[in-house]
C-alpha cells in the first residue's frame, strides 16, 4: 500500500481577514531519495480529483495533489466571485510557493505537472526564476500558450460541428445564458469529441471535474470551448517562455480542445522541449490515453 497523507497549508492572502487553507495530499513517501511531482490542476476550479490516474506513477515517485483556493476541499471565497482582480494569476503562483514553503520542498529539486490551466501557471511560474530555482523538470499537458492562440484553435474545432449545435452555442454567447437544457446538451456534444474521448460518457474524470464547477463556480471565469471571460480573456505567457531553463514535456491529445496552435509557443520558445500529441485522445489525455500518457510521463521524469 502506498503512504498517503492530507493536510492544509495556511496561505495568507491581502484583503482575507484570516489565512485561507491549501488542501493538499502527498501520494507517497516526501523522502529525500525521489524527486517529488507537483501536480496542478486545471479550471480554475476544477481540483484535483480528475488528475488522480496520476497516481499510477506512484511506485516511481512521490505525487502532491492540492486543491487551488476558491473550490475543492481548500477555502472557498464566494464574496469574491466576479472580482476580476482579485482572481490573478499571481494569486495563484503565491499560492503555489506558499504550498513547496509548507511541505519543505522548497531547498530541494522538484518537478511540475500543470494541465490546462495548470500549465498556464506553471508555465508563467517557471518562467520566474526566483520563484521556480529549485525545478528540475516541468510537464505542460493540453495547456495553451496564449489566449488568442486558443480562441483560433477552439473557433475551428466548432466549425465543425453541425450547424444547429454551432447556433445554440452563439445564442448562448450573446445571452450570457449557459445554464439552459439546450446549451448544456451542445456543449456536451462538443466535450465528447474534445474534453475526453472515453466511454460510457462521462467518465469518472469527467464527472469529478464538472461536479466542482457545478459545486462553486467562483473561480471558472471561462467556458471552455464556448465563450472566454474573466480575468483571463487576454492572458499569454508567451514573451516568458525564453525564461524557462529546465527540461520541458508538453503533451495533448489529437482531438484535444488545446489545438497545436495553442501548444506550438511552448516548442518554439523553450529551449529543451519534447512535445508528445497522443493519438485517440482529448482534453485528458491522461485518460483517454491512460496507459501512454503515463508511460510518457514516468519515462522522462526517470530518465
Amino acid at each position: 500500500m502506498v503512504y498517503t497523507q492530507e493536510g492544509t497549508a495556511d496561505f495568507k492572502v491581502a484583503g482575507i481577514p484570516e489565512p485561507c487553507k491549501t488542501w493538499y495530499k502527498v501520494v507517497g513517501e516526501l523522502d529525500a531519495s525521489k524527486t517529488p511531482l507537483v501536480v496542478v490542476h486545471g479550471g480554475p476550479g476544477a481540483c484535483h480529483d480528475y488528475l488522480l490516474p496520476l497516481t499510477d506513477l506512484a511506485s516511481s515517485l512521490p505525487l502532491v495533489f492540492y486543491d487551488q483556493i476558491g473550490n475543492g476541499r481548500s477555502t472557498h471565497l464566494p464574496d469574491k466571485n466576479g472580482d476580476e482582480k482579485f482572481w490573478s494569476v499571481e494569486l495563484f503562483k503565491d499560492e503555489l510557493d506558499n504550498l513547496i514553503r509548507h511541505l519543505g520542498l522548497q531547498a530541494r529539486p522538484i518537478d511540475v505537472y500543470g494541465h490546462s490551466w495548470g500549465g498556464m501557471l506553471v508555465a508563467e511560474w517557471a518562467a520566474t526564476p526566483s520563484r521556480a530555482a529549485n525545478l528540475r523538470r516541468l510537464i505542460i499537458t493540453s495547456s495553451l500558450a496564449s489566449m488568442d492562440l486558443w480562441r483560433i484553435g477552439i473557433t475551428a474545432l466548432r466549425d465543425k460541428l453541425p450547424q444547429d449545435i454551432q447556433d445554440t452555442l452563439s445564442r448562448a454567447e450573446e445571452k450570457r445564458d449557459f445554464e439552459s437544457p439546450e446549451y448544456e446538451a451542445a456543449i456536451e456534444v462538443f466535450y465528447k469529441r474534445h474534453l475526453s474521448l472515453k466511454r460510457p460518457w462521462p467518465s469518472r474524470e469527467v464527472q469529478a471535474a464538472l461536479d466542482w464547477f457545478a459545486k462553486d463556480p467562483t473561480t471558472y471565469g471561462t467556458v471552455p470551448a464556448s465563450y472566454i471571460s474573466g480575468s483571463l480573456r487576454d492572458w499569454t505567457c508567451i514573451p516568458l517562455l525564453d525564461n524557462i531553463n529546465v527540461p520541458t514535456l508538453l503533451i495533448n491529445g489529437s482531438e484535444d480542445e488545446a489545438q497545436d496552435v495553442a501548444m506550438q509557443p511552448f516548442f518554439d520558445r523553450i529551449k529543451k522541449v519534447k512535445w508528445v500529441t497522443l493519438d485517440g485522445a482529448a482534453h485528458f489525455s491522461h485518460s483517454d490515453q491512460r496507459q501512454k500518457h503515463m508511460q510518457h510521463v514516468e519515462a522522462f521524469l526517470t530518465v
